[in-house]
């Protein structure tokens, strides 16, 4: 896995062994970084990345303009793979890794861009979505989340 474009593009990430986290691919993050650059709120934001696993969505965000990256994961192999990803990378002064449920940090965090990426068999996009304080989200879920109270599909 690596950081697909940006001031970081090419470097490479690592994973923790095993099936606990599914990292989201290069393509599906080149499409949605794209889809974000070309919106105009990405430079300079302020971002969440839930679920975070490896750091591979929030690492790319810091990569393509965003100034700071919150990640939340709570899973301790992952957890250290998201340390040695943030430390080879350099980006301790523009990131935070809150080792902690992503449903309970997300009250607590206020940003611009919340990435939400939880496992397969996750049900509590309700209460997820209404813990959220952030202008945009971009919900990664293996079926449609349709319109939900305050939110609004764009793509």
């Amino acid at each position: 896995m690596r950081v697909v474009a940006g001031e970081l593009g090419g470097r490479k990430l690592v994973s923790p062994d095993g099936t606990s986290t599914r990292p989201t691919t290069d393509r599906v993050r080149e499409a949605v970084f794209n889809a974000l650059g070309s919106a105009g709120v990405l430079e300079g934001a302020l971002v969440a990345d839930l679920y975070a696993g490896t750091g591979a969505v929030g690492i790319e965000a810091i990569s393509r303009g965003a100034a700071h990256c919150t990640f939340v994961e709570r899973d301790r192999q992952a957890l250290q793979a998201l340390e040695e990803n943030v430390d080879t990378l350099d980006l301790g002064d523009r990131s935070r890794v809150m080792r902690s449920d992503a449903m309970q940090a997300a009250v607590t965090l206020d940003v611009d861009i919340v990435f939400a990426d939880p496992p397969y068999d996750f049900d509590g996009w309700d209460q997820l979505l209404a813990n959220i304080r952030a202008d945009f989200v971009v919900a990664e879920s293996g079926r449609s989340l349709g319109e939900r109270d305050g939110w609004t599909v764009t793509r």
